[in-house]
């Protein structure tokens, strides 16, 4: 793996650390869930044979440290943080972007907001459940979550959030856990210490949001959706599935679920490659 140039970036409220390689047009990596630039990996040091590829760690996760650690987190202001790295890193031209999770959620407001400095956003599986016309029932179940946290602790919340995320009608075991390339292994830990910032606040704050969907139909030329192929029928799938259906436009597939990134991740670039240039 290339070593990657490291900086740090001063924005609202947080000190972004940042990480790029390679050259040619900017290709931003925006992480979701509890992940941070390391997620990326897999996959960066390909990219950077035809981008220059920036990944970062999200406001409040891993090294990317808040001025006040208990602010509430908001879309907006994720997708403001990703603007202010196009503007350090792509000034003059409009750049591409990647959103993995709550990471495409706000990809997807960066495009909406900031169109001019977007080329093209490709988003894997944004549980944007908002637009989903169950939305009440997703309301519900982040209000359990939320309720679980707070009364029963970390642990107990992700049972009930994870059960809320499989397929209508699955009450099967879990599957035999995959076998995790060593990198990906070897950032449980810090995956882990991510888990209670995650439940607490990007959950509420970003399954919550609903996206300008006028604005959208309007930029769907600029928007790729993708989900997992082995995701079908799961929560995270069926909001990027009824975008495509809205907008009219391809919703592809990628190798594995909704951590492919993590579990194939060299299929996942090169998936990620074609949507880039289709």
């Amino acid at each position: 793996m290339t070593a990657p140039t490291t900086g740090s970036l001063r924005v609202n409220g947080a000190t972004l650390h940042y990480e790029v390689r390679g050259q040619g047009p900017l290709l931003l990596l925006i992480p979701g869930g509890t992940g941070g630039a390391a997620s990326f990996d897999g996959i960066a040091d390909d990219l950077a044979a035809e981008y220059t590829v920036a990944t970062y760690d999200p406001r409040g996760m891993s090294r990317s440290a808040l001025d006040e650690p208990e602010a509430e987190q908001r879309v907006a202001e994720h997708a403001d943080d990703a603007l202010r790295m196009l503007d350090l890193l792509s000034p003059g031209e409009p750049a591409r972007v990647f959103g993995a999770s709550s990471g495409a959620i706000a990809a997807v407001h960066l495009l909406t907001a900031h169109p001019e400095r977007v080329a093209r956003v490709v988003a894997h599986e944004p549980p944007l459940v908002e637009v989903l016309p169950d939305a009440a029932e997703h309301r519900a179940l982040l209000a359990r979550v939320e309720e679980t946290f707070r009364s029963q602790g970390l642990m107990p919340a992700m049972t009930v959030f994870a059960a809320g995320l499989k397929k209508d009608g699955d009450t099967t075991a879990p599957e035999a856990e995959t076998e995790l390339p060593p990198q990906a292994a070897a950032r449980a830990e810090q995956t882990m210490a991510n888990l209670p910032y995650f439940v607490g606040r990007i959950v509420p704050g970003f399954m919550s949001y609903a996206p300008d969907l006028h604005r959208l139909e309007a930029l769907s030329d600029r928007l790729v959706l993708a989900c997992g192929e082995d995701s079908r029928g799961e929560l995270p799938y069926r909001p990027a599935a009824s975008l495509a259906e809205r907008l009219g436009t391809e919703l592809r597939h990628f190798p594995g679920g909704h951590t492919g990134l993590t579990t194939h991740p060299a299929e996942f670039g090169e998936a990620l490659r074609k949507a880039l240039r289709a």
